[in-house]
């Protein structure tokens, strides 16, 4: 076969993952600016940069998100991805708007929950449509477009908190909606989802949208015939909502189970409480704000180098391998972190304490992070995959809206040092989860992922089993 349509094939889909990638941009930009205009804006309102409203004025995007996520699957399984996605870019130009004329703290709240709505959405439908899109060999690597997207996003909002930080508050939000509208019209020329296409009966549409996508015919209708398999085995089961087959059909409890968990842990071990309270940390144990900001701007490096760096090898090494590789180092940098603080008191030995930082965010992002949304995007059968990708988006920004609007608090009762032990010993936790529940999706199709929760050899220690005892018969 000439190269030429491969080649061509490849371009179409790394262009349509870039392109809506840029939700991932917002959704880290969005979240990541608060970390350095919060004195800004608690100055502005005339409360404290260190209590319950600054918590909260922080913590609002996040549940908006989780109401986002949730109202994203309606309108992805009704309208389409594609659909969803613009609807959700047009979100984020209202949301960043709100926000930077909001004239006190309350309205300043409701804003920052309007924009999470578009925050929830882009990650329960974004990292759904790359992957519907994409080959299966590629499909990590495409998918993770989105998680360096989102470094790019809090790296941005870093620096621009860092170089700008005499610059009005104001403007530093409100510059987000530039790339959403290029969002919003860039999605007007791309395809919809085939998979979803397929699900609403409009096979010859969506063998279309695999021709432009696939280097040959031929390979479009293989795999078309793959889904419509998979479709036709899903309907002759009992008519059941999503939510519905969710929580009662019990095959696909591991497939739930496995997704649920990679999406807590990607918030709840440490990074999402780097992202956000960085400097607000620093300065909490004796460091001037120049400093914690110019350590912010080098935590969001450190994000986007390893999710670049995860996105060539999460297709060799595989997803699973990943995160048992790098959580045990995680753990281990952050409770040396956190050593650190508890040894330094109000004069931390400052270069040891950024080394051992710097480290746990090579392994953070570089690990679990890179996979967490991508997981999400794999696991879901199809007949649940809008409401299930749902599920793990609000359950992602619910266990974020624990950790943010508690992470202060920890941090004054427990002190910074013992703050960061908790951390440490949530990566353990999730090492062992991962280990005995969370299964390889590697070089798989979505098909072939689903296929093995009906054959029940989904678990990874399950398929190790079932492969051992084939071995012995032959």
């Amino acid at each position: 076969m000439s190269q030429e349509p491969r080649r061509t094939a490849r371009l179409r889909v790394i262009s349509a993952s870039l392109l809506v990638a840029l939700g991932g941009l917002l959704y880290g930009y969005d979240t990541g600016v608060i970390s350095g205009t919060l004195a800004q804006i608690a100055d502005d309102y005339g409360v404290s940069e260190h209590g319950v409203t600054a918590e909260f004025i922080t913590s609002f995007i996040l549940a908006g998100a989780v109401v986002g996520a949730l109202g994203a699957s309606f309108f992805a399984r009704r309208f389409g991805r594609r659909v969803t996605i613009m609807a959700v870019a047009s979100v984020f130009v209202a949301g960043v708007v709100f926000c930077a004329i909001s004239p006190n703290p309350y309205v300043m709240m409701a804003s920052r929950f309007f924009l999470g709505l578009a925050v929830g959405g882009s990650t329960q439908t974004i990292p759904t449509y790359i992957s519907e899109l994409a080959p299966k060999n590629k499909r990590g690597s495409y998918v993770t477009f989105f998680n360096i997207a989102i470094g790019v996003g809090i790296l941005s909002a870093a620096l621009v908190n860092f170089f700008l930080r005499d610059v009005e508050w104001h403007w530093k939000i409100v510059v987000a909606a530039i790339p959403a509208i290029v969002l919003v019209l860039g999605m007007i020329p791309l395809p919809e989802s085939p998979r979803w296409l397929v699900s609403k009966g409009e096979v010859d549409t969506a063998t279309e949208v695999l021709e432009w996508v696939r280097p040959s015919e031929k390979s479009a209708k293989k795999e078309i015939r793959e889904i419509e398999k998979t479709r036709r085995e899903e309907q002759r089961q009992a008519a059941k909502s999503e939510w519905s087959a969710m929580l009662s059909e019990k095959w696909m409890r591991p497939a739930i189970i496995a997704g649920v968990a990679v999406a807590v842990f990607t918030q709840i071990t440490g990074l999402e409480m780097m992202i956000y309270y960085t400097p607000t940390l620093l300065t909490h144990v004796g460091l001037p704000s120049d400093i914690g900001l110019s350590i912010n701007v080098m935590v969001g490096l450190v994000y986007v180098v390893m999710t670049a760096i995860g996105r060539f090898i999460v297709d060799r090494m595989g997803r699973r391998t990943l995160m048992l590789w790098t959580l045990p180092f995680a753990a281990l940098w952050i409770a040396l972190f956190g050593l650190t603080l508890f040894m330094g008191g109000d004069h931390p030995n400052i270069p040891l304490m950024l080394i051992f930082l710097m480290l746990f965010m090579v392994f953070q992002a570089g690990g679990i992070q890179v996979v967490g949304w991508l997981m999400g995007s794999e696991l879901y059968p199809l007949k649940i995959r809008t409401s299930a990708t749902s599920l793990h988006a609000m359950a992602l920004w619910g266990s974020n809206l624990v950790v943010t609007s508690t992470a202060l608090t920890l941090v004054n009762f427990l002190s910074p040092g013992g703050a960061m032990m908790v951390y440490a010993a949530l990566n353990v936790i999730a090492w062992i989860v991962i280990y005995y529940r969370v299964p390889e999706t590697r070089g798989r199709s979505l098909e072939d992922i689903e296929s093995s929760l009906h054959e029940g050899d989904f678990l990874p220690l399950e398929r190790k089993r079932l492969a051992r005892e084939g071995a012995e018969l032959h």
